[in-house]
């Protein structure tokens, strides 16, 4: 794992803007800029890039409708190789789409129009939750645990899930800041605003959900009869495992 995975030293919380639209960038910025805020404005992915060689922020804020690229390709990418967060900001209001766009790892999907305020309020949710997570205020040489559990392993430094059969999967920073959870607190109900971190979580909301069923088409050898990660209704979630920290 390269340097350039982990976040910058601490100050005002920098966020990137990745939209082909300049005036909606402009709003976006101004907006965030009020609060304290430092933005960076792009208009396409390779923009977005050349940015991230310099500096990896704490949240990127992507459109999907992009003149040089597929914005779910981007997601795909923040998620697989920069520590940081992701928002979508799209005029795509399908469930398709979002459910996709969060099955990626996005930690969040907004529909344009969107009430400038309410983004505000989104992005602190989203730092709020990274800021919780386990391992989020540990320097990257303290983060090198290895988690096993029922013949599966777990390597939080980089991610890296593995089979007891040897079959290995890089994880999203989001299902690995959810399977960390889980590993920290086996055998024990977790409600869904524990699992991300987030007490403000929306009733609507279906993140959580989407991360815990793409963790179970891992770690289940019958998704749809999950032994593992089991479903507590009315409650939340438990993992039905002894975790050993090597």
């Amino acid at each position: 794992m390269t340097a350039s995975m982990f976040r910058q030293p601490e100050g005002p919380r920098c966020i990137y803007l990745l939209d082909d639209d300049p005036d909606i960038c402009r709003l976006v910025s101004s907006t965030l800029r009020e609060f304290g805020f430092e933005t960076f404005e792009c208009h396409s992915a390779m923009e977005l890039r050349r940015l991230l060689l310099a500096r990896v922020p704490d949240l990127c804020i992507v459109d999907l409708g992009l003149p040089d690229a597929d914005g779910m390709d981007v997601v795909r990418e923040l998620q697989a190789r920069y520590a940081c967060g992701v928002m979508v900001l799209t005029g795509r209001g399908y469930l398709s789409d979002r459910v996709m766009g969060l099955e990626l790892g996005a930690d969040d999907y907004v529909v344009k129009p969107f009430e400038p305020r309410e983004l505000v309020a989104r992005v602190r949710s989203i730092l709020r939750r990274r800021d919780k997570a386990p391992g989020a205020s540990m320097q990257p040489e303290m983060r090198s645990q290895l988690a096993e559990f029922g013949g599966w392993r777990f390597r939080a430094d980089c991610n890296l899930l593995s089979s007891p059969g040897g079959q290995e999967w890089t994880l999203s920073a989001g299902e690995s800041r959810m399977l960390l959870q889980f590993l920290q607190r086996p055998n024990r109900i977790l409600d869904r605003e524990q699992l991300c971190g987030d007490r403000d979580l929306s009733a609507l909301d279906r993140s959580v959900d989407v991360r815990v069923s793409r963790l179970r088409r891992k770690l289940e050898s019958d998704p749809q009869h999950p032994t593992t990660i089991r479903t507590v209704y009315g409650a939340g979630y438990l993992l039905a495992a002894e975790v050993r920290w090597l």
